[in-house]
């Protein structure tokens, strides 16, 4: 195996675990997102907590870090670049800079789409948006779109890695959803809404 796929993949990782939320946060406005709302370094915490002026520029950076994964094994193949992506996806999720914590990977796995798939990323994007429009619910928005990924992967005529991709990314933001899920279905979820910090 050529060695830089080695080192493509780690640093796809890499690149994947830098907590862009907790950063921007802290750096530009003293605050740890980890300490209000759903304790989650995304880019919907931070909106929560801080408001659009941080949320905005941390679904870039996510999104940038997936896309990023994509972009670095490019030119290997298919495979390898469904493999960045996850990896990106992973970092972001289980970030080793936070003891392998870390965010849901909405945006950085949109970024990933984007990569692959311009035209999917963008259908995606547009039921997500219209669910959390009506709905304010930012979960149950990510989990559809996620889980209509590998369907719109499969009907644009995208080639099977790809819709394997949507599948395995899809099962990876419910996974990591999980908690929202009962949330959801409890009637308690957390809404995109401003809170009050202490």
């Amino acid at each position: 195996m050529d060695i830089m796929i080695i080192v493509y993949a780690v640093l796809a990782y890499l690149i994947g675990s830098i907590p862009s939320g907790l950063i921007i946060g802290k750096t530009f406005f003293n605050t740890d997102v980890r300490q209000y709302g759903s304790k989650n370094i995304g880019a919907t915490n931070t909106y929560r907590v801080i408001g659009l002026k941080a949320a905005l520029p941390v679904f870039l950076c996510d999104a940038l870090k997936g896309a990023a994964g994509v972009v670095l094994l490019s030119s290997y193949g298919p495979m390898y670049m469904i493999l960045g992506g996850i990896l990106a996806m992973m970092g972001h999720n289980w970030s080793i800079f936070l003891g392998f914590k870390g965010g849901r990977g909405v945006a950085t796995g949109l970024g990933v789409l984007i990569a692959l798939s311009p035209l999917v990323a963008l259908i995606a994007f547009l039921v997500w948006g219209v669910i959390v429009y009506f709905t304010k619910l930012v979960s149950l928005g990510s989990i559809i779109a996620a889980a209509l990924v590998p369907i719109l992967m499969y009907f644009t005529g995208e080639s099977y890695w790809f819709v394997g991709f949507g599948a395995l990314a899809a099962l990876f933001v419910i996974v990591r959803h999980w908690d929202n899920i009962k949330r959801l279905l409890a009637g308690n979820e957390l809404k995109v809404e401003r809170i009050k910090k202490d």
